[in-house]
């Protein structure tokens, strides 16, 4: 079982991999850069080496980069759109000089100019972006919570992109439980999740899932309210939880993006992930 975090960079970028092992994780998500500016500083070669070394001798993987905030694939507006097409095409190459494999990247809003046209305007940057970029790369489009004029909140939006962009094979998908549950998809039941499934496996496939953004929603099932929880304290609960842990979707890679506060620390989320997977042994748990 691949279970991690959302990991800080601070002060290093091979420091977010000695956070990981810190509480037991075995895979990690991280920003290559300052997620709140369009300004980046250059990779040192000594901590894309540092880096390079601790992913390789602690075997954590995959490692999966993440898209900074402020890019929009999906904006109408053309100055925005093409500095999010230049960040795109900067965080593929961080990700290569970094040997991380994947990338993660929200697909942005189309600002009530319509969804056809966000759609579009998000297969152009990518296809603008694969054509410069990412050869070692997998770009992983991931679902969301189908807030005001977002892209991507159903599983046939991210299927209209796949079936169109240049370059197919280079694209798969994460899927964030806190998202599919607030735009409608109910995790809570062993019928539902089957549900989900299908309709995952009708639409993108399940073989371009590559990531689970294991979280849990204060928002209600079909709200739209993007706002994670600690795992089994939100609308989910413990019991949807339990069936998504023992569903084929926790045979991939399982990253938290939980809270960050006082009510619960991230090694007790990753020892209720456990718990409720079914992992017994004191020594898998920590």
């Amino acid at each position: 079982m691949r279970v991690g975090f959302h990991t800080s960079i601070y002060g290093s970028v091979d420091k977010a991999v000695d956070r990981a092992l810190t509480i037991g994780c075995n895979t990690l998500q991280m920003f290559t850069r300052n997620p709140r500016g369009w300004t980046a500083r250059q990779l040192r070669d000594d901590e894309v080496k540092a880096f390079i070394i601790k992913v390789e001798r602690n075997d954590v993987r995959p490692v999966f980069g993440h898209m900074p905030y402020l890019s929009n694939l999906a904006s109408p507006k053309d100055e925005i759109y093409i500095k999010s097409i230049e960040t795109l095409i900067a965080e593929m190459n961080r990700c290569e000089r970094l040997k991380i494999p994947y990338l993660v990247t929200h697909l942005g809003s189309h600002l009530g100019y319509g969804a056809r046209i966000g759609l579009e305007r998000v297969i152009k940057a990518i296809d603008k972006a694969f054509s410069v970029a990412g050869e070692s790369v997998t770009l992983l489009l991931e679902n969301t919570a189908g807030t005001r004029n977002s892209v991507g909140g159903s599983f046939s939006d991210l299927q209209y992109i796949i079936e169109r962009v240049a370059h197919q094979d280079k694209i798969g998908i994460c899927f964030d439980t806190c998202h599919a549950f607030a735009a409608g998809y109910d995790l809570r039941t062993e019928e539902t999740m089957e549900k989900v499934m299908r309709e995952i496996e009708r639409t993108v496939g399940f073989a371009r899932l590559k990531l689970v953004h294991l979280n849990d929603s204060r928002g209600d099932l079909n709200s739209h309210i993007d706002r994670h929880e600690h795992i089994g304290l939100g609308k989910i609960g413990e019991k949807g939880f339990r069936n998504v842990l023992r569903s084929k979707i926790a045979s991939l890679p399982l990253i938290l993006e939980t809270p960050k506060d006082s009510v619960r620390s991230d090694l007790e989320n990753l020892v209720k992930v456990k718990e409720l997977a079914g992992v017994k042994s004191q020594l898998d748990i920590l």
